[in-house]
């Protein structure tokens, strides 16, 4: 940096800035910061300081402005001192669906041919009893039993109990599980 560089000239004005900025804050802790992220600006734009103006009435405009505009920000923040609404706003990962939904293929892959057939017409594509058994040409009582007895092997398989929960991210994967219930798992 030659002696003509504005940098230079920044720290001379940092005992003015810092009382500014008390000024408009109130609070010392948040007042250094704004020092810091004005000093952080004026250095990153420096090419815009004009050379032979003012550099107090400069540092002070982007002060100011920094001071401004972390208020507005503010006015839009709400505050969560507890985190509740952060909690809110949590995201289960999708990984968790795509594992259990592994779990469900392997499940489901290792059911009889009839009742992975009984639970896809009468589960997942929404048939009645009735309809699924003339499809299949069985009696009705025939798939029930299948759905039922396919609906506990997976449940098993799966390690499942009445009051455990199970989050899919696909309907008709619960509803192959839970007998046209919203979740019973």
């Amino acid at each position: 940096m030659s002696a003509e560089d504005p940098r230079e000239a920044l720290v001379e004005h940092l005992p003015a800035m810092r009382a500014f900025a008390i000024s408009l804050t109130r609070n010392s802790a948040t007042a250094d910061d704004m020092v810091q992220d004005t000093l952080v600006k004026a250095w990153t734009n420096i090419e815009k300081f004009q050379p032979g103006t003012n550099m107090r009435a400069w540092l002070f405009t982007i002060l100011r402005n920094t001071y401004y505009s972390s208020r507005r920000k503010a006015k839009r923040e709400v505050a969560d001192i507890d985190g509740v609404h952060t909690e809110a706003l949590a995201e289960k990962p999708a990984h968790d669906g795509r594992l259990q939904m592994k779990d469900f293929r392997d499940a489901f892959a290792q059911l009889s041919d009839e009742q992975r057939e009984a639970l896809l017409l009468v589960g997942a594509s929404g048939f009645s009893y009735e309809e699924a058994a003339e499809m299949c040409g069985v009696a009705v009582g025939t798939i029930k039993s299948r759905t039922n007895r396919a609906r506990l092997r997976l449940s098993a398989l799966l390690e499942l109990d009445e009051d455990d929960a199970l989050e899919m991210t696909d309907d008709a994967t619960m509803s192959v599980l839970t007998a046209g219930k919203a979740s019973s798992f």
